[in-house]
C-alpha cells in the first residue's frame, strides 16, 4: 500500500523522512510502504505545527452516553495547494471581492443620495425613493 500525495511516494514524504532519519539505517530500511502509511497517519497530525487558533475541546449531551470533540485551527497555511484547492479559492477570492465592491459601490450611491438629497438638488422633479425622508425621520 503506498499514500500518494501529489503523486509522491511514501518514502520521499517530508514527515516520513524526517522520522526515518532519527532511526537507525537498519531499522528505517526495513519498513514496508505499508507500515510507512500508517506511521504518516500516526505522525502526520504533529506536523501541523502551532497556528494562531488553538481551539479544542470535548462536550456530552445529556442523556447521551458519547463525548463529542470540536477542534478550531487557523493560521497560516505552509502547504502547497492541489490543483483543486488553487481553484477553489480564486473562486471564493472573486465572489468575496465581487460583493465588497457591490457593497462598496451601493454604500457609495446611498452616501451620494443623502448627500444629493441634503442640498435640495432634485434630478427627477416629483420623483423620491424615499430614503432621505426616512433618513430624516430615523436618524436626524
Amino acid at each position: 500500500m503506498q499514500l500518494n500525495t501529489n503523486d509522491q511516494k511514501i518514502s520521499e514524504q517530508p514527515a516520513i523522512i524526517k522520522l526515518l532519519s532519527r532511526m537507525p539505517e537498519e531499522v528505517a530500511d526495513s519498513f514496508t510502504d505499508e507500515q510507512l502509511t500508517h506511521l504518516l497517519t500516526a505522525v502526520g497530525s504533529r506536523g501541523w505545527g502551532k497556528h494562531k487558533v488553538d481551539f479544542r475541546g470535548t462536550f456530552k449531551l445529556p442523556f447521551y452516553q458519547w463525548r463529542y470533540y470540536y477542534v478550531l485551527l487557523a493560521g497560516r497555511n505552509y502547504r502547497e495547494l492541489s490543483r483543486q484547492e488553487r481553484r477553489m479559492s480564486l473562486t471564493i477570492t472573486a465572489f468575496i471581492s465581487s460583493l465588497f465592491i457591490i457593497f462598496s459601490a451601493t454604500l457609495g450611491l446611498l452616501v451620494l443620495y443623502l448627500v444629493k438629497s441634503a442640498l435640495g438638488i432634485d434630478i427627477f422633479p416629483g420623483f423620491s425613493l424615499g430614503i432621505w425622508d426616512w433618513f430624516k425621520e430615523t436618524v436626524l
